[in-house]
């Protein structure tokens, strides 16, 4: 479960004290909120697992879920034109079916309901969002916006259009307009769920991006497949002054600092500009850090990543072979080479 949901806890919370409800109604609204995208997630683990698809987990978001796959057969299925259609439909139609069913329970058990009246959404009317919560998040999904359903099924309509990078990239651009409109919208009409949504959407593709890492058969990956190659050293014995300068020239956030040839620890580019704003010019020596993780080329990234969970203050993994440094992994080029590494698999394979 993202922490997203606890900005929505807050958010249901603080608007049933601003209704003059309890907190507690703001608390089962929430509640609410959390199964409708339950209802919605196991119906699409359903649906994976009849298409033949081994899931590794869900991560749970307030407009529904993404499905980490465990094998790269899995992907490879759930990258087909067709089976994207499918996991696209089956989320909100898993809602919308929902939100009828208690409809005609509630409109049977409690025939003065008013089911119609405004506002939709409210800890006030418990049993009136319950209907509601489902309608929406079924109806939120069909915008064209990733994470979103409809976000996912334009992006692959556009990949093959278009290419999948200039596919990716219209397809973000398109949720982006649309979640700072919601957000203009909410703020102007004075909606905070309108708000939140955009919000939400705004944020939500990094999330999806970030998962990436997940997004794949990560245990047959191996360093040499996401290392930076082509990467800048260090020298110990170079002054901060120096170092700053070569950091200018260079798209790199962290650097190997080589002594002798020999790898003997990292510095940042944010780590030499406040040695500098805090003490002066000194040596890079003095502000690196020293404790280094390598790993081969042939070794399992996840394997690798989970050795060194436990470990503070890392900020590159150095890929060696015998004492020759031929890679490194930062932090921040690793989801951009998991990124690259998925598109280029999915290139590599045949649409169907």
């Amino acid at each position: 479960m993202h922490a997203f949901f606890l900005l929505l806890l807050g958010v249901s919370v603080g608007a049933a004290v601003y209704a003059g409800a309890s907190a507690g109604r703001g608390v089962l609204l929430w509640l609410l909120m959390v199964a409708a995208v339950g209802v919605r997630e196991m119906a699409r683990a359903m649906a994976a697992a009849w298409e033949g698809m081994e899931l590794r987990s869900i991560l749970l978001l307030p407009t529904g879920g993404l499905l980490t796959l465990g094998t790269a057969a899995a992907n490879e299925t759930a990258s087909t034109a067709k089976t994207r259609w499918r996991m696209a439909a089956v989320g909100p139609i898993a809602n919308f079916g929902c939100g009828l069913v208690l409809a005609g329970l509630m409109l049977s058990l409690t025939p003065g309901l008013e089911l119609w009246g405004h506002p939709w959404l409210t800890p006030t009317r418990l049993l009136r969002s319950a209907v509601w919560v489902n309608v929406l998040l079924g109806a939120v999904n069909l915008l064209p916006a990733a994470p979103l359903d409809g976000g996912r099924v334009l992006r692959g309509v556009l990949a093959r259009s278009r290419g999948v990078m200039q596919g990716a990239r219209t397809a973000a651009a398109l949720g982006q307009v649309l979640a700072i409109g919601l957000v203009v919208g909410g703020v102007s009409s004075g909606s905070v769920w309108l708000t939140v949504l955009g919000v939400l959407m705004m944020f939500g593709p990094q999330v999806e991006s970030d998962s990436l890492l997940l997004d794949s058969d990560v245990d047959a990956v191996t360093m040499r497949d996401v290392m930076l190659r082509n990467f800048n050293t260090i020298s110990a014995s170079e002054t901060l002054e120096g170092a700053l300068e070569n950091a200018v020239h260079s798209l790199q956030d962290v650097f190997p600092v080589v002594r002798g040839g020999n790898v003997v620890g990292a510095v940042s580019r944010q780590g030499i500009v406040e040695a500098l704003r805090a003490e002066g010019n000194g040596y890079v020596q003095g502000v690196m850090t020293r404790t280094l993780a390598t790993a081969r080329p042939e070794d399992s990234l996840v394997k690798t990543l989970r050795r060194m969970m436990g470990a503070t203050g890392v900020q590159m993994v150095p890929v060696v072979e015998g004492e020759r440094v031929v890679g490194i992994i930062t932090p921040q080029n690793l989801a951009h080479s998991m990124r690259m590494l998925n598109q280029r698999r999915r290139l590599r394979r045949p649409e169907r």
